[in-house]
């Protein structure tokens, strides 16, 4: 998380926990198979997931990346709903989406 202003809390053997002080909140990675996971929490692996956070300039942080060399894993996406959106993998595979609301007035 190095490329969203993330700072490393705590580490150690299979376990990450990053925080951003200015939004007061925490991402917490795992390894699967940590003998600390209840049984059935062992081995699953993130599916379904993706991990958005809503920015104020999506195509300045879009040039950002691309510039510090982050592969962009879905090009810059513009739904009929508002949303506009893009999105990269972190090394686990987790995706990363970075959107913004562009959606028209109801008036």
């Amino acid at each position: 998380m190095e490329h969203f202003g993330f700072d490393q809390e705590m580490a150690a053997d299979g376990f990450a926990s990053l925080s951003r002080q200015d939004v007061g909140m925490n991402v917490v990675f795992l390894r699967r198979g940590l003998a600390t996971l209840p049984d059935d929490q062992r081995n699953d692996h993130a599916a379904g997931l993706i991990l958005a956070f809503a920015v104020d300039d999506l195509e300045g942080e879009l040039a950002r990346l691309q510039a510090e060399g982050v592969a962009i894993t879905m090009p810059l996406t513009d739904e009929e709903w508002g949303e506009r959106a893009f999105q990269v993998r972190d090394p686990n595979g987790v995706i990363v989406q970075l959107l913004d609301w562009n959606a028209p007035s109801t008036g």
